[in-house]
């Protein structure tokens, strides 16, 4: 099989590279997250690069792209731990809103290319675990009532798109910000992101899709969210990584460098093989996006999985090769930490995830034939 990206992808990548090393350094971040962990400014150089519009149908003003692409995105935003909701609101939003009427992907589709328009999924809420085919919040007649939480950049958002029951089981719903019985609450993450608790009270919401189809596509909401943490990751990861490696290279203990130490070296090699690891399980989650859904949700658990185990080995070991200085928040190394900590806990951790894959092994050695 061919992996290799071809020149438009290369170029993507370039470009978003290039306006992160331009525009959202490391200090700049900092700054971001001084202030609460959401810019406008810099979702506004999102836009500008037309990354809103890669996942929109070109109908409707995008440029229709394919998962791909937005893996290729992803793991440059990863890299330069870019804080905006990019995958949220340009490649969740859409695929969501492509399941609605006419009408309402008419009017939402065109907003959100154009950058006009910031709808985020809210769908996580308390003591659910995250299952998605339990749901506390209630639909009834057209209006929402319950509570949603760690919705990102929620008390930024124009609009949400909040899965509820029915009785029938669970539509997907959306629900404009700013109307009577939506109130939002912000506050930071640990990796300096911007998150918020959402509660509904009688809110009015347009029905995006019915009960018959509504877990159906939030699964599948879920699924590119998990493709894309796991690009995000591997750019997060691979960045970490040549970090450590050049402070092994300059740092100098008994006159001579300690990446010459071969204790070090090994560990180093294992970094890398988890980073390599987190990469194949990558492209086999954004390449199996377009298969039929057990298949599917089969292998975004286990591309998640190894996310969690490769974020966490690689997360703390480049940490204990840096020394103290790792963890200090003057550091950059400490932030490409705590991002990759949270990252494990979104849209499912290790834990549930090795209970999915587990779950949906059905082939056997032969033994019980």
């Amino acid at each position: 099989m061919d992996f290799d990206f071809t020149e438009d992808q290369e170029s993507l990548r370039d470009a978003v590279r290039r306006w992160v090393d331009k525009d959202y350094g490391f200090e700049h971040r900092r700054g971001i997250v001084k202030v609460g962990g959401f810019s406008r400014e810099a979702w506004d150089g999102l836009v500008g690069l037309g990354l809103t519009a890669l996942a929109v149908p070109e109908e409707h003003g995008g440029m229709g792209f394919g998962p791909v692409d937005a893996m290729v995105v992803m793991e440059e935003l990863g890299r330069g731990l870019v804080m905006e909701p990019y995958a949220q609101a340009s490649l969740i939003a859409p695929a969501v809103l492509s399941h609605a009427g006419a009408d309402i992907r008419a009017q939402w589709l065109p907003r959100i290319a154009g950058g006009e328009a910031l709808v985020v999924l809210a769908h996580q809420e308390r003591g659910k675990r995250y299952r998605l085919d339990s749901c506390s919040t209630r639909a009834e007649g057209g209006v929402l009532s319950g509570s949603k939480s760690l919705v990102p950049c929620g008390d930024q958002a124009d609009a949400f798109i909040v899965p509820a029951e029915t009785g029938k089981g669970i539509a997907i719903y959306l629900v404009q910000k700013g109307q009577p019985g939506v109130l939002t609450r912000g506050y930071s993450l640990q990796d300096g992101s911007r998150a918020a608790e959402l509660s509904l009270d009688k809110a009015t919401a347009v029905e995006l899709v019915g009960p018959g189809q509504g877990l159906a596509v939030l699964e599948q909401a879920a699924d590119i969210g998990i493709a894309a943490l796991c690009a995000e990751g591997v750019g997060a990861m691979e960045k970490l990584v040549a970090v450590t490696v050049e402070y092994l290279n300059t740092r100098k203990q008994f006159g001579v460098a300690i990446a010459s130490f071969q204790a070090l070296r090994h560990r180093i090699a294992d970094v890398k093989m988890q980073l390599e690891l987190a990469r194949s399980m990558s492209y086999f989650a954004t390449l199996k996006l377009g298969d039929e859904p057990a298949a599917r949700r089969r292998a975004l658990s286990q591309a998640k999985l190894q996310l969690s185990q490769s974020a966490r080995y690689v997360g703390q070991q480049c940490v204990q090769l840096h020394g103290g200085i790792g963890v200090t928040d003057e550091y950059l190394g400490s932030h490409y930490f705590k991002r990759l900590t949270t990252m494990e806990m979104q849209f499912g951790d290790g834990l549930h995830h090795l209970a999915e894959v587990s779950s949906r092994m059905q082939d056997q050695a032969g033994v019980f034939a």
